[in-house]
């Protein structure tokens, strides 16, 4: 149902599976990448503390795909681009059927933050959700307080033709139990269609 590969200027993304990412790498980049604890600062997991933790993070998109529930995909910059064919980060969405709603998600390794690929990772990824799908809806959101993530949601979403929702308060449960704040944004597929036609 969710395609395989998916390619756009820039990245190709491929699925978020132990057979298709390698485990060492994967391991390395999860739990002791320059900057993985800024990373994390913003996600709901923490840094990988042993291998089994990243296995189960690979089997779980495997799992979550094969259900339906969820296409998850590993983003590499496509050749030509700095760090060519590396794990640059992890993306995809989450489907409710009953809801006919896609929800974003991703995070990139910090050194690849700042070249504009969520949001053409993005852009792709609203595309499957509205062409090959036919959802009704995409939504997005990000903690309050970060701010870079704002930035390239609300660059993307504006220039897919979508808008802010709101701030969804103790909506989000953390690893330790904590329950934080999101603010949502989300595009109807007749907004999209009519911002990209």
């Amino acid at each position: 149902m969710f395609p395989e590969t998916i390619e756009t200027d820039r990245l190709r993304l491929e699925p978020r599976w132990p057979e298709r990412v390698d485990l060492d790498e994967c391991y390395q980049i999860c739990s002791s990448d320059p900057g993985i604890d800024e990373v994390t600062e913003h996600v709901t997991w923490d840094p990988h503390e042993t291998k089994k933790e990243t296995l189960e993070f690979l089997e779980r998109g495997r799992e979550r795909w094969e259900d339906d529930e969820a296409a998850s995909y590993v983003i590499r910059p496509r050749e030509g681009e700095g760090g060519a064919r590396e794990i640059a980060g992890f993306g995809g969405f989450e489907v409710d059927w009953e809801k006919r709603t896609a929800v974003l998600g991703t995070w990139l390794r910090k050194r690849f933050w700042g070249r504009g690929y969520s949001g053409e990772r993005a852009a792709a990824l609203v595309e499957v959700a509205f062409e090959d799908l036919d959802l009704d809806l995409v939504a997005v959101s990000h903690l309050p307080e970060n701010e870079q993530s704002q930035r390239a949601i609300e660059k993307y979403v504006d220039r897919l033709g979508g808008r802010r929702e709101g701030l969804l308060r103790n909506h989000i449960t953390f690893m330790d139990g904590s329950v934080r704040d999101e603010v949502r944004y989300s595009i109807s597929q007749d907004e999209w269609r009519e911002a990209t036609e």
